[in-house]
């Protein structure tokens, strides 16, 4: 399931001299790398190094201490916030579904733009995560996977340029973790969708990935091609 990436070598995310301090402490420091169209970048690392942390400042859930981020060739602090994070959608370990159906969940994004999605909309966007027929289901029925499906779904109703996720299968079965990933990879296929995982999984990475950045203490160790940097084929 390894990923090539797209001709297209224009740069769509670009991290230069990223820093974020809390309460005194230094959680990233001098993180700088860059992303093409189309590329897939996992980001791996020990417990506590800012994987997750790094995910957040990219579209501005956190703000940065220092450096910024180009999108598109635009500083991200220029981009208001909402639609920033419409552009670099971000899926959690734990999907987050608000109460109801799934349609509605689907439908919350664009509705905050003043935009309806239809029903048929809706019926492609669980098409394509495997998931039909589910729009009158309501979340509280949804296993683990379903709705981690769901959750994908809602973010791609937003049409982002970039998917962030944070370890996107870690609290799924093994079942669910491949349904996961085969979905990931379809779509990014299909879509030309360029993405970043927060994974601890170095096969996973491997199969995902064309591209790989280890963080430790906060700080960039290795970037590069994933074959390359985590000896995985």
């Amino acid at each position: 399931m390894n990923l090539a990436p797209t001709q297209d070598s224009a740069v769509i995310l670009r991290v230069e001299n990223l820093g974020y301090e809390s309460d005194g402490k230094t959680i990233l420091k001098d993180i700088s790398f860059d992303l093409s169209r189309g590329e897939h970048l996992a980001i791996v690392g020990s417990s506590g190094s800012g994987k997750s942390t790094l995910l957040r400042l990219l579209n501005r859930l956190l703000e940065p201490s220092r450096g910024t981020v180009y999108f598109g060739g635009q500083d991200y602090k220029e981009i208001p916030p909402r639609e920033l994070r419409r552009k670099i959608g971000l899926i959690l370990q734990q999907p987050y579904l608000f109460p109801g159906m799934v349609a509605d969940n689907l439908r919350f994004g664009p509705a905050q733009r003043g935009e309806t999605i239809s029903d048929e909309a809706i019926a492609e966007l669980l098409a394509n995560v495997d998931l039909p027929d589910f729009a009158a289901r309501d979340v509280a029925n949804l296993s683990g996977g379903e709705a981690q499906r769901v959750s994908i779904a809602r973010t791609l109703a937003n049409s982002p340029e970039i998917l962030l996720m944070d370890e996107p299968t870690s609290s799924l079965d093994e079942e669910s973790r491949q349904q996961v990933e085969k979905l990931v990879c379809g779509i990014a296929q299909r879509q030309e969708l360029t993405f970043i995982i927060v994974t601890h999984d170095m096969e996973q990475a491997g199969r995902l990935a064309d591209k790989a950045l280890v963080l430790e203490q906060g700080r960039i160790q290795r970037y590069g091609k994933v074959e390359e940097i985590l000896h995985v084929k």
